[in-house]
């Protein structure tokens, strides 16, 4: 049960979610106002996260939609389960027995997709509905799932409204590669998840990672700090500094080596251009100032 916003932050931490306090007092009053949460921000940064955190707070079931270009009512929300209504067909003409229409697009030959699941099993108990980069959908997908979450309900023409009194906890995620509608984030209480500070991205490290030595975590921090300064196509997230953390406590580094941070270069950045901008002589300036902040 979160009482207060100071529990939530609580609970976030035991889950090793480093929250600042502004975004934890949207999910909180996402969560009390059953509103959805519309998280926005660069890839890498703990949005995605959010919904599986709060799932795992809630003890409940994680639904998630992953969005792409293309995405259609079909694959969201439901289907229609074509192999068994044609083997049914055939079952009952081999009987010399006539299925009607009801019964082939009966509820037992409906294959729910997400949304449709979330909506059901809400029904029930508490849910978390994650739909993931909704930037990728197409105009078209966004406009249908803004009159999902406007009623919480879905309509089957054959089978009728499937709706919930108990909306599902809905976190909406964007790497903001386009614009979403206005209309959308009306609907929603919306944060923007920006790159941690220095001292907050530690703490994330020490958390997730807690085999790292601590000078090795606090000049890993500091490097990637550094690094989002230089005009890159994709600056690394907190994902990447996480993944580097392992590697090269799996490497087992005590501290930032110049030759294993060339060598180990491809887990943080992700683009060619990328890795030939970051050449030697870029490296080594900031290893010389992660040195100066953090100490050799």
């Amino acid at each position: 049960m979160i009482n207060s916003i100071d529990d939530l932050l609580t609970s976030l931490r035991e889950r090793l979610y480093v929250a600042e306090r502004g975004l934890a007092t949207s999910i909180y009053l996402a969560h009390k106002l059953g509103r959805p949460l519309f998280l926005e921000g660069e890839a890498g940064v703990g949005k995605t996260e959010v919904a599986k955190v709060m799932a795992d707070i809630f003890k409940t079931e994680l639904v998630r939609l992953q969005c792409y270009e293309g995405l259609d009512v079909h694959h969201a929300v439901y289907e229609w389960n074509y192999t068994r209504q044609m083997m049914n067909i055939r079952l009952m003409e081999a009987r010399g027995e006539h299925i009607s229409e009801a019964e082939l697009f009966s509820r037992e030959f409906l294959l729910p997709r997400p949304l449709l699941q979330a909506i059901e099993k809400s029904q029930k108990s508490q849910v978390v509905l994650l739909v993931d980069e909704i930037d990728r959908s197409d105009e078209e997908f966004e406009a249908f799932l803004l009159e999902i979450l406007s009623d919480y309900q879905i309509t089957i023409p054959e089978i009728g409204t499937i709706k919930t009194q108990r909306p599902p906890f809905v976190v909406i995620t964007s790497n903001r590669t386009r614009e979403v509608h206005d209309a959308l984030k009306r609907r929603c209480l919306y944060f923007w998840i920006d790159y941690p500070s220095l001292e907050r991205e530690y703490e994330i490290v020490l958390a997730k990672v807690p085999d790292a030595p601590e000078k090795l975590a606090r000049q890993i921090t500091a490097f990637i700090q550094e690094l989002r300064q230089v005009d890159l196509y994709k600056i690394p997230g907190v994902a990447e500094t996480l993944d580097w953390t392992s590697v090269m406590v799996m490497l087992d580094q005590k501290a930032l080596n110049l030759d294993v941070v060339e060598e180990t270069l491809g887990v943080i950045l992700k683009y060619q251009d990328d890795i030939e901008k970051i050449t030697h002589e870029h490296i080594k300036p900031i290893m010389e100032r992660v040195k100066v902040q953090v100490g050799a």
